[in-house]
Order: structure tokens, then sequence, then C-alpha cells
């Protein structure tokens, strides 16, 4: 039996999408996508479920949160998508993101590096008809094997850039990630351009659990 999605579900995400609106998302798609993601069936605690399309974070399990609405359609916006580029996520978590990008139509590839939240997260996407590639390995290292990526996210809050997801990126494509030590972090996007070299903007500060270098479990 297919999971409920309710007219009282899809009555939240339209509130949640103009909640967004309001706060300075504008890209159609980006809204889109969050209106039609179930965002509760992301996330196990049933306690939870009820405040599921609030602008708010919850745990997920193994130390880790489904981001808050405003911050998956913040990174998602600063991409610049269009429909059939290649994404990299680092960080698959429970699959909101994921979720969101695929309903973008991208091929997306996802590396996540709890054991547990990758069985679980796979299973779930693939439940709700989500098509993504995912991965169990270390995010530090990216997915050479399928790499260039047209677009690299990282939802977790990188100590620093990594050079190996840098060297992913194809020739005019994009990396999106939150970099800092302390609580919080700065959103960086980061692109390169077609002489090669790489061009920084930062845009604001968000807090993201820590991403972990060598720390698969």
């Amino acid at each position: 039996m297919m999971p409920r999605d309710t007219y009282k579900h899809q009555g939240a995400r339209r509130r949640l999408v103009e909640e967004l609106r309001a706060k300075g998302i504008t890209q159609g798609p980006v809204l889109d996508a969050i209106g039609a993601v179930p965002r509760h069936l992301f996330i196990d605690d049933t306690a939870f479920e009820h405040h599921a399309y609030e602008d708010k974070a919850f745990p997920i399990g193994c130390g880790q949160t489904i981001s808050q609405p405003y911050t998956v359609a913040f990174q998602t916006a600063l991409l610049e998508i269009q429909p059939g580029m290649t994404v990299l996520e680092v960080g698959t978590g429970c699959g909101y993101q994921t979720a969101v990008l695929s309903c973008m139509g991208l091929k997306v590839f996802s590396i996540e590096r709890h054991r547990p939240l990758y069985f679980s997260t796979r299973e779930r996407l693939q439940r709700l008809g989500y098509r993504a590639t995912t991965v169990h390995g270390d995010g530090f290292k990216g997915l050479p094997q399928f790499a260039p990526f047209d677009r690299v996210i990282v939802t977790c809050g990188a100590p620093h850039v990594p050079e190996a997801l840098v060297s992913q990126v194809k020739t005019g494509g994009r990396m999106v990630i939150p970099v800092g030590q302390g609580p919080d972090q700065s959103m960086l996007s980061i692109s390169r351009t077609a002489d090669g070299a790489m061009e920084q903007r930062e845009h604001g500060a968000f807090r993201f659990v820590p991403m972990l270098e060598d720390r698969v479990k």
C-alpha cells in the first residue's frame, strides 16, 4: 500500500510554498518541487509528522537532521538547475533533498556515509518512485567513477572545500557547499569558468551537521 499523502498534507505544502516565496525563494521549478515532494514521508518519527510542513529541521537518526525547507530551497536555487543535468549530492540523509532534485528532472547521484541511513533511504526513494543512484561512502572523495557533474551540492557543514569535489565539477558547472568549523557555516557557490578557473561567492550563514572526513560508518 502506498503511503498516505492527503489533501491536508497537500494544503500544508501549498502554505509552505507561499511561506518560502515570502522569504525570497522565487524560482518556480524549486517551489514546484517543494510543493510536490511529500516531506512528511521523509520523517520517520511520527511525533514530528504534524510539524513536517513547518520551516524547521528535525532529527532523522544517526545524529543527522532533515534540513529546514528554506535551506533546501535556498541551496537548490543557488544550483541554477536545468532539467537533464547530472548532480552529485553529498549527504543523502533521509532523501528529502534527493527527492526534490529528482523531481526537477535531474540525474542524481547521492553519497551517504552512515550505512543505516544509506539502506533505509535507498529503500524509501525506490518505494516513493524517486530515481537516484545512491552510494555508501566518503563524501569528501565524491564519486569520481560518475564524474564530472554539472552540479555538486553538499548538505552538511564542511570544514574546508574538498579538492576532490572541486575536481569533479564540469567546466561551466557549479558547486554549492556550506563551509566553516564553527556552529554556523558560510554558504558558498563555486563555479568553474570556461578557462578552468574557480569563482567563489558567499551567500550568508547557515547551520548544518558537520561533514566528517574518513568517518564512513
